[in-house]
């Protein structure tokens, strides 16, 4: 029986042996889980009518080898594409043969064909629009293979322009200036105007233009009043007095119109101020004219010098793709040389029941399995699922130190167990030698 006993360890030992061995080969495997071999002993009820107090056990056996699904550390890259889990979840990835496998290895490229894919060309899965442009639809739906549009972005039209800057309480009409300066505004003469200020705007086809606002106090000093003009491109032609349209107290409508820009006596602008549609005409075959709705409702007059904290239009250029980041909740969006952003798609994360149930594949990727569980994608960060860390990788969670202890520790274990084979055969040999 010990003959038994003795190689049901030496095959015990070297089960966990090579477990040790795979963790070790595999410190630096990106998304590896290291393994631990569990033991159960054996025994033969039959023989003795399962008698408790005369049982023998019969050795050993390896009836598990589980792996540790806890966080590896994360390590950067110079790859934005690479990904790290922080938490739980696994990369879901469409395989060369269409299956779906699952991977805690973040490593991606982009192949030709626009996909974004691992190192065996295999592609991976989130959540993304049919439109020829991308997108994150906002009911996630069933994940598909990840593609990175290959073109760029159409030019947008300005049409709406916000401003939001300081006028000097202080400043008087030109008019009334020592010496006095011109009684009617022209952009080619600084002396008759207060200040200024401009942006680029773009018209239908991405041209870009510029538009030059002038800030204009009225004739009478006592009053909190101000005239705005515009001017696209220093064209005289196109000058238009922003302030110059009716506005309606809305506390009081029988108090008429307000014209030009009125203030508060607390330097405040009446936030239901409406826009004014600034038009001009363009020649260029781009769609004319060029209407822009300039917003001018966040203008402040306090007594401190002109100043301007806001810019902002709705147009720009056309652009071509320039580069990708990837947001914790997984969104990759792309940057594009005009200065936008889009979102292109989202990657999916899978959590199982029992991820010790999963069938392991090789190549980083584990496999459904009836003992896992079905598989439940998600966003990243919701639900179960961990966040994604970009241009970062999670290593290996094996702990080397450990591994080369319980090697050790094997080792001395198959040494015990040939050492009761020996002594068995050794006991044989004496009553072989008996006369």
């Amino acid at each position: 029986m010990a003959f038994q006993q003795g190689l049901s360890g030496l095959a015990s030992a070297s089960k966990s042996i090579d477990v040790t061995s795979n963790n070790i080969a595999n410190t630096s495997t990106v998304g590896f889980k290291a393994g631990t071999a569990q033991f159960a002993d054996v025994y033969a009820s039959a023989l003795t009518g399962a008698v408790s107090t005369i049982q023998i056990g019969i050795g050993s056996t390896v009836n598990a080898v589980k792996q540790a699904f806890s966080q590896g550390n994360l390590t950067s890259t110079n790859n934005p594409l690479d990904m790290g889990i922080n938490g739980n979840g696994f990369f879901i990835v469409q395989r060369n043969d269409q299956t779906v496998a699952y991977s805690r290895n973040g490593q991606f490229d982009i192949d030709k064909d626009g996909f974004v894919v691992t190192a065996l060309g295999e592609r991976l899965m989130g959540y993304q629009s049919s439109a020829p442009g991308g997108g994150v639809p906002t009911s996630g739906g069933t994940p598909v293979p990840i593609n990175i549009p290959p073109g760029g972005i159409d030019p947008k039209r300005t049409e709406d322009v916000l401003v939001r800057a300081n006028l000097d309480s202080r400043d008087v009409n030109p008019a009334n200036l020592t010496p006095p300066g011109p009684a009617v505004f022209d952009p080619n003469n600084a002396e008759s105007y207060n200040a200024s200020t401009s942006l680029r705007v773009f018209d239908s086809l991405g041209n870009d233009h510029t538009l030059t606002m002038y800030f204009v106090r009225t004739t009478t000093t006592a009053d909190r009043s101000w005239q705005v003009f515009g001017v696209l491109n220093g064209d005289s032609a196109t000058i238009q007095e922003l302030t110059n349209y009716d506005l309606v107290d809305p506390t009081d409508p029988s108090l008429g119109v307000v014209s030009p820009l009125t203030f508060s006596a607390e330097g405040r602008m009446d936030p239901n101020l409406p826009p004014f549609t600034f038009s001009a005409l363009l020649d260029n075959g781009a769609v004319t004219p060029l209407n822009i709705e300039v917003d001018l409702s966040r203008l402040t007059q306090f007594g401190s010098s002109f100043a301007v904290t806001e810019l902002r239009q709705d147009g720009y250029a056309p652009g071509e793709i320039a580069g990708l980041a990837i947001s914790r909740d997984g969104v990759i969006q792309g940057r594009y040389t005009n200065g936008q952003t889009r979102d292109l798609g989202q990657v999916a994360l899978a959590t199982f029941r029992s991820p010790n149930g999963l069938i392991s594949l090789g190549n980083n990727l584990w496999a459904e399995s009836p003992e896992s569980g079905p598989p439940i994608d998600n966003k990243p960060g919701s639900g179960l699922n961990g966040v994604i860390t970009a241009g970062q990788v999670e290593d290996s969670n094996v702990d080397l130190t450990q591994e080369l202890v319980n090697l050790i520790i094997q080792q001395r274990n198959y040494q015990a167990n040939a050492q009761s084979i020996r002594t068995q055969d050794q006991i044989l040999q004496t009553l072989v030698n008996l006369r």
